[in-house]
């Protein structure tokens, strides 16, 4: 149903029509003719800037106004699979990356967007691979950005203990050992929230199981999650256990940034997405990056950048706005909302030319550009179930809590991803 004008209904049941088709999804019409789409979204941490956003795109389309709807992270995936089946859904929805969208795209809850968004052609080929079906090949989302993970460091913390960023494991866990004498803890990690684990691991696992190197034998069958080099990268993380925080299991993501952020931690493993969340805690935060140094045995004696294509927007298969919505996703497709993306969310833009004015976000695209390594679960394995990613973080929650060793958190990996996984 397009927008309608006012002015024209005056009948009580044409008017009781119309607000019956207002309440279909979750977009609107106004009196004026005006459409109002609703937006979700799994990051409530960038409501107020995304507020400033779509202000931007209401100046060049009057006629569109966006409301913007975040939901916590951890409930969206069910929260979205529900709304876009039924009445008060999203027009336009942040979509979650590779094997996550794949289970939308296939119960037609989204509609491909080539030949319908022309700024499609501003992306790189492999960062519309995050929001490509799976069986179809055909893209459904427009790229939003590319996270990357790696090591904040608190440089006045640094300065004040005359530290400097490690460049070998000896360094790093040296410095972890001065900081924990002196009552700082030296890494701020969440164990409540699991989802971090893996990524936490491949951090500063990576180079110990190969990296990209590991990740093409995986999928051709040469190499398997119980391999040697593999088990022992699970490992790392019990290696540096004791400088993590004593309650870790108790903490989640928010709890770890405030850690760090208020100078009661000197070391955070996190995402480019966290960089605006941490400067809103402490705007004088002094901080630089770093990727962890090759762990113990490690195949690769270089640091390895971890990387992924993390969010896309797409359009709700049952939108009555469908028109205006392909307004909003071709504008976030263009320069202008990818300029926006690098500079007001801080996040690392995919569309085409576009440069972040942050130099870490700079610093931690160009580390990704030389040496990258893939968020492997994420990437590679989460396209059936059991998730590779839900077996991992358990898996290491159990190994952290000292009930799994982790050969056995290996073998539950390897077990349940061979459920599906065919190379």
């Amino acid at each position: 149903m397009r927008a309608r004008n006012g002015f024209a209904v005056l009948a009580v049941a044409a008017m009781m029509a119309a607000t019956a088709a207002c309440t279909a999804t979750g977009s609107s019409d106004d009196s004026d003719g005006d459409v109002t789409l609703s937006v979700w979204s799994w990051r409530p941490e960038d409501a107020a800037v995304y507020k400033q956003i779509f202000a931007k795109f209401h100046d060049s389309h009057p006629h569109i106004k966006v409301d913007f709807k975040p939901y916590k992270s951890t409930e969206y995936n069910t929260i979205l699979s529900t709304g876009l089946t039924q009445a008060g859904g999203p027009d336009v929805a942040q979509l979650r990356a590779y094997g996550g969208v794949q289970p939308l795209i296939e119960a037609g809850d989204l509609v491909p967007l080539e030949g319908r968004v022309a700024g499609l052609s501003n992306f790189e080929t492999a960062s519309l691979d995050g929001s490509r079906g799976k069986k179809d090949g055909k893209v459904y989302g427009v790229p939003l950005e590319m996270s990357t993970f790696q090591i904040y460091y608190d440089k006045d913390i640094f300065a004040k203990y005359q530290l400097q960023p490690p460049t070998t494991w000896d360094q790093m866990i040296s410095a972890a050992k001065t900081l924990q004498t002196d009552g700082v803890t030296p890494f701020a990690v969440a164990g409540k929230d699991t989802w971090l684990l893996p990524l936490y691991d491949d951090t500063f696992g990576a180079t110990r199981y190969g990296g990209p190197d590991f990740e093409k034998k995986l999928l051709a069958g040469q190499a398997k999650f119980t391999d040697p080099e593999y088990v022992a990268a699970l490992d790392v993380l019990n290696l540096l256990k004791p400088y993590f925080p004593k309650d870790l299991m108790a903490l989640g993501e928010a709890d770890v940034q405030t850690l760090f952020a208020t100078g009661k931690a000197a070391m955070i493993p996190e995402g480019s997405f966290a960089l605006a969340p941490m400067k809103a805690i402490n705007p004088k935060l002094n901080l630089g990056v770093f990727n962890a140094p090759p762990a113990p045995g490690a195949l690769v004696n270089k640091p390895l950048q971890v990387g992924w294509v993390d969010a896309s927007y797409g359009l709700n298969a049952k939108s009555e706005h469908q028109k205006e919505a392909l307004e909003l996703l071709e504008w976030m497709s263009g320069a202008e909302f990818g300029q926006m993306v690098a500079d007001n969310l801080k996040q690392v833009s995919l569309v085409k030319g576009v440069q972040s004015s942050d130099p870490l976000l700079s610093q931690m695209v160009q580390a990704y550009q030389k040496d990258p390594t893939p968020y492997l679960m994420l990437v590679d394995f989460r396209y059936g179930t059991p998730l590779g990613s839900d077996l991992q973080a358990a898996g290491l929650q159990k190994m952290l809590l000292g009930q799994q060793t982790a050969a056995q958190v290996a073998g539950d990996i390897q077990g349940g991803v061979s459920q599906w996984f065919k190379p």
